[in-house]
C-alpha cells in the first residue's frame, strides 16, 4: 500500500485528473456558489493551485514523478500541433509589433531588475546578497536570469560559466520555481479580468479580436459531429509529428553540437541553441503551421484545438504540483530578492504597456515567453483564445534564442551591485 506523500507516477496522475474533474465539473455550475466563485477565481488558475496544494500539504511527491516529463515532452509538442492546425499566419502578422516590444520589455525588466533586487535587499539583509569566490550569490542569481530569460538550457549555460558553488544551487532553484510560478499565478487571475485591464491600459485589442473572430467563424463553418475515425486521425496527426518532431530535434540539436563551437561550448552566448527541447517545440509547431495549408486544417471543425487543450491543461496541473507552498518561507531572504526582481520586471511591463496601450494579452505572453520558456508561455496564450497560441511559442523560442546573451549582461551587471 503507497504511503503518504504518494510517489506512484499512476496515482499521482489520477490525482492530477481529479483536480481537473473537480474545477471543470464546478466552473460548469451556472448558479451558486461557484458560480460566483469562478466569475473572480479563472478555471486555469484553480486546476494550477489545486495540485499545488496537494504538494504542498506532503500529499503527493513530485521530485521523483515523470508526469511533468511526459506532459511537456509528448503532450506540450502535441498541443502544439493540435492547436495550430487552423492557424492563419496572415492574421497573426497583423497582430503587429506589440507583442515584440512587450517580450523585449520583460527581458529588459530581468536584466535590469536582478542588480536593482541585490541592492534594495542589501539595505536591510546585507548578508543575503554577499559570499565570495563560487560561493557568491550573483552567481547563483545569474543561473536564475538564465531561466527568466530563456529557459532550462539557458539556466545550466550561466551554471558552466559563472561556476556557482552546486552545493548551494537548491536555493536558486528554490526561487526560480517558487517566485516564477507565484508570478505564473497573478498572470492566469488576471486573464478573468483583462477587458477591465484593457480598459484602464486603453489597449487597442481590434486586431486579436479580429483573429479570434476569424478562427471561430471558421471553425463554426466547419464543425461536425466528431467520429471515431476523426479522433484516430487527430491522435495521427499529433503524435506521429510528435515523435517526428523529436527525432528532428534531437539530431538538428546534435548536428549543431557536433559542428559548431559557438553552440557546443557551454560557456558561450549562443550555446542554449543546442537545446533538444527548444528544437521539439520549433518542429512540433512548425509541423502545426505546415498541416494548416492541408485537409487537416478541417479537423479543427472535430476539436482538434479542444483535445489540445486537454493536453495543456494536464501539464498545467504538472506545473501547479511542482509549486510547494510550504518552501517560500524556507529561505525569505532569498525569496525576497526573487520578489523584489520580479515586481520590477511586472512594473516595467505595466509601465511600457501603458505608454504603448498594449493589451494585456501581449504583456501576459511576453512576460510568460520570458519567465516561463517554452513550456508555459503556450499556456498562458491558449488561456485567451487557442489561435493565440503560436504567439506564445514564437516569442519563447526568441526567448531561447536571446536568454544566455541576456542573462550574461544580467550578471555582470549584478556582480557590480553586490560589491557596491
Amino acid at each position: 500500500m503507497n504511503q503518504l506523500p504518494f510517489t506512484d507516477d499512476t496515482v499521482i496522475f489520477g490525482l492530477l485528473c481529479l483536480c481537473l474533474g473537480f474545477v471543470f465539473y464546478t466552473s460548469s455550475l451556472k448558479t451558486g456558489f461557484w458560480s460566483k466563485f469562478y466569475g473572480v477565481v479563472p478555471t486555469v488558475l484553480m486546476c494550477y493551485l489545486l495540485p499545488a496544494i496537494l504538494a504542498s500539504l506532503g500529499i503527493v511527491d513530485e521530485s521523483s514523478s515523470q508526469t511533468y516529463f511526459v506532459a511537456s515532452r509528448y503532450l506540450l509538442p502535441a498541443a502544439l500541433i493540435l492547436m495550430t492546425l487552423s492557424i492563419d499566419l496572415k492574421a497573426i502578422m497583423n497582430l503587429g509589433s506589440k507583442a515584440l516590444i512587450m517580450f523585449l520589455t520583460g527581458t529588459v525588466g530581468v536584466i535590469i531588475g536582478g542588480p536593482l533586487a541585490i541592492l534594495i535587499v542589501s539595505l536591510f539583509s546585507p548578508e543575503t546578497v554577499g559570499g565570495s569566490g563560487f560561493d557568491a550569490v550573483w552567481r547563483g542569481l545569474a543561473t536564475i536570469a538564465g531561466s527568466w530569460i530563456g529557459g532550462g538550457a539557458n539556466q545550466a549555460a550561466m551554471l558552466e560559466v559563472f561556476k556557482y558553488n552546486q552545493e548551494n544551487y537548491g536555493g536558486m532553484v528554490l526561487i526560480d520555481i517558487v517566485v516564477a510560478n507565484l508570478w505564473m499565478a497573478v498572470l492566469l487571475l488576471g486573464i478573468g479580468k483583462s477587458k477591465r485591464i484593457d480598459a484602464w491600459l486603453k489597449a487597442d485589442t481590434s486586431s486579436i479580436e479580429q483573429l479570434k473572430q476569424k478562427v471561430s467563424t471558421y471553425t463554426e463553418k466547419i464543425a461536425r459531429v466528431t467520429s471515431l475515425p476523426d479522433f484516430m486521425m487527430m491522435l495521427f496527426y499529433a503524435f506521429a509529428g510528435v515523435g517526428i518532431a523529436h527525432f528532428l530535434g534531437y539530431h538538428f540539436a546534435g548536428f549543431l553540437e557536433n559542428n559548431f563551437e559557438v553552440i557546443r561550448n557551454k560557456q558561450k552566448i549562443l550555446s542554449s541553441l543546442g537545446s533538444q527541447f527548444l528544437w521539439m517545440v520549433v518542429f512540433a509547431t512548425a509541423i502545426g503551421i505546415g498541416l494548416s495549408f492541408t485537409k487537416a486544417k478541417a479537423y479543427e471543425g472535430a476539436g482538434a484545438s479542444k483535445i489540445g487543450g486537454v493536453f495543456i491543461y494536464i501539464l498545467v496541473a504538472t506545473i501547479g504540483m511542482k509549486m510547494d507552498l510550504g518552501k517560500v518561507l524556507e529561505n525569505p531572504g532569498l525569496i525576497a530578492i526573487g520578489l523584489v526582481w520580479i515586481s520590477i520586471h511586472a512594473g516595467l511591463l505595466i509601465l511600457v504597456a501603458k505608454l504603448i496601450k498594449a493589451p494585456y494579452f501581449f504583456l501576459a505572453v511576453g512576460s510568460q515567453a520570458n519567465v516561463g520558456g517554452a513550456a508555459s508561455a503556450p499556456v498562458v496564450a491558449a488561456e485567451f483564445h487557442p489561435s493565440l497560441t503560436s504567439v506564445g511559442i514564437l516569442l519563447a523560442v526568441f526567448g531561447y534564442v536571446v536568454g544566455t546573451a541576456g542573462a550574461y549582461i544580467c550578471a555582470l551587471l549584478m556582480e557590480v551591485a553586490s560589491k557596491v
